[in-house]
C-alpha cells in the first residue's frame, strides 16, 4: 500500500486526511509539527507529501525546499493544501518544489485526482 505523509498543524485537518486517505486505500502518515517531518519521512519513505503552508517553523514553503534538498525526496511528489488563494503564494510554492497546489476548502475529488496524477507521474 502507498504511504502518504500529511504535515499540517491543524489536528482536525490531519484527522480528516487520515479518514479520506484510508478510504482510498492509502497509508496516511500524519504529523502536526513540521520540525519532525524530514526525520519521520526518512523512516517511513512516503510516496507523496501533502503539506500545509501556514505552520510554525518551518512553514510549508521552507519544508518543501528542505525536502527537495534531500536526495531521497528530490522527485517525491508534493501537494500543497492551503487557505492562501493568491497567485504569489502559488508561484512561491511551485518555485519551492511543489507539484500541485490546492486551495482549502477543496472537493475530495480534486484531492484524489491530484494524488493519483502525481503518483502516476512520479
Amino acid at each position: 500500500m502507498t504511504k502518504i505523509m500529511v504535515v499540517d498543524d491543524d489536528k482536525d485537518a490531519t484527522a480528516l486526511f487520515e479518514e479520506v486517505l484510508k478510504a482510498e486505500g492509502y497509508i496516511p502518515i500524519l504529523l502536526n509539527e513540521s520540525a519532525q517531518a524530514v526525520a519521520v519521512a526518512k523512516q517511513e519513505m512516503p510516496a507523496l507529501f501533502i503539506l500545509d503552508l501556514m505552520m510554525p517553523e518551518p512553514d510549508g514553503f521552507k519544508l518543501c525546499r528542505i525536502l527537495r534538498k534531500e536526495p531521497e525526496f528530490r522527485y517525491t511528489p508534493i501537494i500543497i493544501v492551503t487557505a492562501l488563494n493568491d497567485t504569489d503564494s502559488r508561484i512561491v510554492a511551485i518555485g519551492a518544489g511543489a507539484n500541485d497546489y490546492l486551495t482549502k476548502p477543496f472537493r475530495l475529488d480534486e484531492l484524489y485526482t491530484s494524488i493519483k496524477d502525481q503518483l502516476n507521474n512520479a
